[in-house]
């Protein structure tokens, strides 16, 4: 485990917890604006409220549950990083929604949209960072890429879509909500975290390799 660490290098390491810090932050942020999550997290939170189940307590099963599917068509997709977010995003979620929860909610429909905005810049961010640290794949990310290699000509843009429009179907099936924000994450994540690639994290990462 020594050397695998020391193979990696604790920056990479570094960006990868940091990264699903910001990361969960940044779901706690879009669940305080009341207008919707990214479809996996609004899924999981809204069949956790079906279950009867801690959000965070449901999540680790439900990704164990994706990453047996990831374990036998995706072995090459698991990393370190698989493992941390599988296992603490929802836990890190739920320790900054109490945060926020205390500090205050937003009451107009402005203060929600700002709040939205603040929640896909710092999920951005921590996305950037962990993607770029590139120490494994989480187990929903994962499933596009596994049908991405199984139907090559189809392109990757279609395999993510379709999953993320099936977790929102299943979201609003379950009662969750699906809106803004649902939207805000599907074609606002690309953008934003191809910016701090670029001006952040793929920096960060050429320091280690000088």
């Amino acid at each position: 485990m020594k050397d695998y660490l020391r193979k990696i290098g604790w920056r990479r390491i570094v960006m990868m917890l940091m990264g699903n810090v910001f990361a969960g932050m940044g779901i706690a942020i879009f669940k305080l604006s009341g207008l919707g999550n990214d479809p996996y997290s609004g899924m999981t939170m809204a069949l956790s409220a079906c279950a009867g189940m801690a959000y965070a307590n449901f999540q680790v099963l439900f990704n164990l549950a994706l990453f047996a599917i990831q374990l036998i068509f995706g072995r090459k997709l698991i990393g370190i990083g698989t493992v941390i977010n599988a296992c603490l995003l929802g836990y890190i979620v739920t320790f900054f929604y109490n945060i926020l929860l205390f500090i205050g909610t937003p009451q107009t429909m402005p203060q929600r949209l700002l709040v939205l905005f603040a929640g896909l810049v710092v999920c951005s961010f921590g996305l950037s960072l962990y993607q770029t640290a590139n120490l494994g794949v989480s187990p929903y990310d994962s499933l596009a890429l596994i049908t991405k290699e199984k139907l090559p000509k189809i392109p990757y843009f279609w395999h993510r879509i379709t999953d993320d429009a099936i977790a929102a179907l299943v979201c609003y099936l379950a009662g969750g909500i699906v809106g803004i924000g649902t939207l805000v994450t599907a074609f606002g994540f690309g953008p934003v975290i191809h910016f701090f690639d670029r001006h952040f994290s793929e920096k960060l990462l050429k320091k280690q390799n000088k």
